[in-house]
């Protein structure tokens, strides 16, 4: 039997980058700072110290290590949260579009 990770269609990077996380369903577009664990075509997961609700909408700037490749910015939906410990989720993003 295939598990999860054998039906991915796009190879997934883990990552242990600092990012700055714009909820983009508030009135301010808050800005607060995550931790991008992973990263593929479609999607990311964050580590925050607070949860997100499901269908909000967000934008992700990750920075490159090199003045040679260029910063990522995504926009996408909160598709997943998970609590792994007290002050730590884990929260899954579709990537809707890229700029």
């Amino acid at each position: 039997m295939n598990s999860f990770d054998d039906k991915r269609n796009f190879y997934r990077m883990m990552l242990n980058t600092e990012v700055v996380l714009t909820i983009l369903d508030d009135e301010v577009n808050s800005q607060v700072s995550a931790t991008c664990r992973d990263l593929s075509a479609t999607g990311m997961a964050v580590e925050m110290e607070h949860p997100l609700e499901i269908s909000t909408h967000v934008r992700v700037k990750v920075d490159s290590a090199s003045s040679q490749v260029q910063a990522l910015d995504v926009s996408g939906k909160v598709v997943r949260i998970e609590e792994e410990s007290k002050d730590c989720y884990l929260i899954g993003i579709t990537i809707e579009e890229i700029d």
